[in-house]
């Protein structure tokens, strides 16, 4: 969840936007909270076009927004400062339900929303998915409203399928393995399959195959299972693919971008990755394949095909405002209906079903990266990584098998190592 991300987030320095008409309607709050509302969002599409529909807003309510812009590692740095002292002076506050969602509702940052969602028949929170919405909530409260999502679907090369004699992409993971072995074998340089392999970045995309091996980080009752039966498939599975039908010396420190550039340029047949990246895919300014890309659903494995269906960013409330009740305005407008269709629209997957269920949300979009969407969202896991406050560190110590079974070594050492030390983790955060 790492991406719309880190294609689409700038790298750019703090900028800082005082937006919005002055009040048009005069009117203001009759709340005696402030009419300024102060909006901390990430470099990122979804905020370029909320920041040209805000007049719309401002009109409507009679409000003044103060859009603060930062890029990802800004953002963090500035909510550790401000969050961790306190401070009133942010009211909105754009985060990562995944990364840092559990530490900011533990430490009580995050204002509990759960009466203006649930008992919003307007805002109808009904209409968002499952999966989003566990990831924004903290001991059944709601914390957050998610605003974008990202499913992991799987890339595929038409012609390359098409040469092997294969008229479908694979529907089960077997599939995969036995087509990307045949298309490597009889096309030299080409790899049958990239993806990830970096120790934390490729925890994310390995995630679809714990949970479609049967397997998740923890168990029922919260105890570390990635040395399990079913994480030990997994990982070999994984790892072996890479090993044995991914690109000549792979690396063990890619990311989406390595991977992606690998497919683009042409030398992969099939890659697994988050949707949100795949204009990178379709856009012949960025990719020498997009004119044969296809999309399809995650492979399913013996337990099903189980991609993640996350939250890479929600809104949220902070904790400390003197201004909740114009923040909500703000959140129940720019995580509407109305406003998530535009986001849709213009290519930035939304968290409420009914953006998927209409034409005009998916009109966008290639109709079989559509179809393969649909079928994510209604199975999809709501985690892409293990749920803990301390993530980066867990990310390092559950990706490890990942790099030990890409490069042949003993995946059950690895795993049993793997799941003292992240067991010590979650002991550690109780």
């Amino acid at each position: 969840m790492d991406v719309l991300r880190r294609s689409v987030i700038g790298t750019s320095l703090a900028v800082v936007a005082a937006l919005g008409l002055s009040a048009c309607g005069g009117g203001g709050d009759d709340s005696g909270e402030s009419n300024t509302l102060r909006v901390t969002l990430v470099n990122h599409v979804w905020t370029e076009n909320i920041k040209q529909a805000l007049p719309e807003f401002e009109k409507q309510t009679g409000l003044k927004v103060e859009v603060t812009q930062l890029g990802e590692d800004q953002l963090s740095d500035q909510y550790n400062v401000k969050l961790n002292a306190g401070s009133s002076d942010i009211d909105v506050m754009m985060y990562r339900p995944l990364q840092e969602g559990k530490l900011f509702a533990k430490n009580k940052y995050l204002a509990d929303l759960t009466d203006k969602t649930k008992g919003n028949a307007a805002f109808g929170f009904d209409d968002f998915q499952a999966g989003p919405v566990q990831a924004t909530s903290y001991e059944d409260k709601v914390v957050g409203v998610p605003i974008i999502t990202e499913q992991e679907v799987l890339y595929y090369r038409k012609d390359l399928l098409s040469k092997a004699g294969y008229s479908a992409p694979p529907k089960t993971l077997d599939e995969l393995k036995s087509m990307a072995a045949k298309i490597q074998a009889e096309n030299a340089g080409t790899a049958g399959f990239v993806a990830r392999t970096g120790k934390a970045a490729a925890v994310t995309q390995f995630s679809s195959f714990l949970y479609s091996f049967g397997g998740d980080f923890v168990d029922g009752s919260g105890k570390a299972t990635v040395n399990s039966d079913q994480a030990k498939q997994a990982y070999a599975y994984y790892g072996g693919l890479l090993k044995d039908h991914g690109p000549q010396n792979i690396s063990t420190d890619m990311s989406w971008s390595e991977a992606m550039a690998i497919f683009t340029q042409g030398k992969a047949a099939f890659y697994t990755e988050a949707n949100s990246l795949y204009k990178n895919a379709t856009d012949p300014a960025k990719s020498k394949v997009s004119d044969t890309v296809g999309f399809a659903p995650f492979p399913a494995g013996p337990a099903g095909s189980k991609p993640y269906n996350v939250p890479s960013w929600a809104l949220g409330i902070n904790e400390s405002s003197k201004n909740q009740s114009n923040a909500w305005k703000f959140i129940e407008w720019a995580a509407g209906k109305d406003q998530t269709l535009a986001q849709q629209k213009a290519g930035v997957p939304g968290a409420r079903t009914s953006v998927w269920a209409n034409p005009e949300g998916i009109a966008t979009y290639p109709k079989d990266l559509a179809d393969a969407i649909a079928i994510s969202t209604a199975n999809g896991v709501g985690h892409d990584r293990p749920l803990v406050v301390k993530v980066a560190e867990a990310r390092e110590i559950v990706g490890q098998p990942i790099v030990d079974a890409i490069t042949g070594k003993d995946v059950a050492g690895s795993t049993a190592t793997a799941n003292e030390a992240f067991q010590k983790l979650l002991d550690d955060e109780k």
